[in-house]
């Protein structure tokens, strides 16, 4: 079948090359479902030695198993989310042959800043002398988030500034200074916090975490319907802008079918998240918060996790700057020849400083996720998760050489690193085996994609 718009397509091609999937993304999810199923039939034999009745039908392992419940998939979510935001961040700096090693520690600076605000600067303490500064606003008040979330993007835009100075118009290496900023930053959040752990945090400040504000299963079933016909409308534009340059187009029928999996994969995911019930202990007692009773056999699904929807539109943003913004082409052309970036008179040494002050307010987004989900700042909030940060976007295919690397594989990456981790702590793998696997699938990766790009000339 072919486009009668279009007389050019090839009507032999095979399905692949005629849905023109990418095949590194391709080979990403199925390195993930592969990942899936594995802990899912070793958590399905576990339960079953636990039980003391163990069957060798291989279909009861998968049926039994605890990995790809809707709680499982729900925490997974959640648990993914503060390494990508910043994993997106670090593509930028990784195309532009740079890195930042210092990250988790910003996150640290951003949360306990945040922390302090909601703890002591909104209620007011006292100074030498009985003097009160603050803003006399307690726990609960409606400002006290938004101040919070303001303070923490001021660090975060304001340190990435200075990192992107000293990189940028300094031309100190970036891994010079960012593992400068490593240790920094980690003992100037401990110093802001006095070593303590502080919180709890405010309820509303709360709400990004995760199982504490969720969307509901209607709102959840409406986002996932908008998100559907976003992505429709999304492709069937690029169908009709191919269209309108005389450049080569999808056969209908291949559009239809990747519109059907788009939908399918969204609307799969929401059914999946609405699946995850309430506690009953919970809702009753939020019921008799509101001087009600609940009713017999009320039930009650998370639905989409607010941490998530944050993550989705960080995606989306971020998406949008790399390919349709002229910052974006700068970026990857910087990547891919910097002499030649700088010949063209791109100001690359102001672009890496917007690059690290993007990926500063990231670093802020996620400290408001991370301490968010825990309920509290503490000392040990994002350590190591410049490791992971870098793992999760090499993972997804950003080329450690420059100039190559996408969003949405930066993502994945994260997933599938989380989906290691959780499943071998399901399965009772110890934490240093589990980094032993971690590192060896992050060198495999690597591998991969250097074989790939040999094959394909990229």
């Amino acid at each position: 079948m072919t486009d009668s718009s279009n007389p050019t397509i090839d009507p032999n091609r095979n399905l692949f090359a005629t849905l023109e999937l990418d095949t590194r993304l391709l080979g990403m999810i199925g390195a993930f479902l592969v990942i899936c199923v594995v802990f899912q039939v070793w958590t399905g034999i576990n339960t079953q030695l636990l039980g003391g009745a163990m069957s060798y039908n291989p279909v009861s392992w998968i049926t039994e198993g605890r990995f790809l419940t809707p709680r499982n998939i729900f925490n997974l979510t959640i648990q993914t989310v503060s390494v990508a935001i910043m994993a997106t961040g670090m593509v930028f700096v990784i195309v532009t042959r740079n890195i930042d090693l210092s990250v988790g520690s910003l996150l640290a600076t951003c949360s306990a800043v945040m922390a302090m605000m909601q703890t002591v600067v909104a209620p007011g303490w006292q100074v030498a002398g009985g003097q009160e500064f603050g803003l006399g606003l307690e726990l609960g008040h409606p400002a006290i988030a938004p101040l919070a979330i303001g303070a923490g993007l001021v660090t975060g835009l304001a340190i990435g500034a200075l990192h992107g100075w000293l990189i940028g118009y300094l031309t100190i290496p970036a891994f010079i200074v960012t593992l400068g900023g490593l240790f920094v930053w980690r003992n100037v959040a401990w110093h802001l916090s006095g070593g303590q752990t502080v919180g709890p945090l405010d309820a509303n400040f709360q709400l990004f975490g995760g199982i504490n504000g969720t969307l509901g299963e209607t709102w959840s079933w409406m986002f996932g319907l908008l998100a559907v016909a976003v992505a429709l409308y999304g492709l069937f534009s690029a169908r009709h802008t191919k269209i309108a340059h005389e450049f080569p187009v999808k056969p209908m029928w291949a559009e239809l079918t990747l519109g059907g999996i788009v939908a399918v994969a969204i609307l799969g995911f929401v059914a999946i998240l609405n699946a995850y019930q309430v506690p009953l202990g919970r809702l009753r007692r939020e019921f008799e918060a509101r001087g009600e009773i609940l009713p017999e056999g009320y039930s009650q699904g998370y639905g989409l996790p607010i941490s998530v929807l944050v993550l989705i539109v960080v995606a989306v943003v971020m998406t949008v700057i790399a390919r349709r913004t002229r910052l974006g082409r700068y970026i990857f052309a910087t990547g891919g020849n910097p002499e030649a970036a700088q010949l063209a008179g791109i100001n690359t040494r102001a672009l890496i400083v917007k690059i690290f002050m993007i990926v500063g307010v990231l670093c802020a987004i996620s400290a408001v996720v991370a301490s968010a989900r825990q309920t509290f700042h503490s000392n040990d909030i994002g350590t190591l998760d410049e490791l992971r940060v870098i793992a999760a976007a090499v993972i997804g295919g950003t080329a450690l050489s420059g100039g190559v690397g996408t969003i949405y594989g930066a993502i994945l990456g994260a997933l599938i690193m989380q989906s290691l981790q959780s499943g071998m702590a399901m399965v009772g793998v110890d934490a240093p085996y589990q980094n032993i696997v971690v590192g060896v699938v992050l060198v495999l990766a690597v591998y991969v994609d250097i074989i790939y790009r040999k094959r394909t000339g990229s």
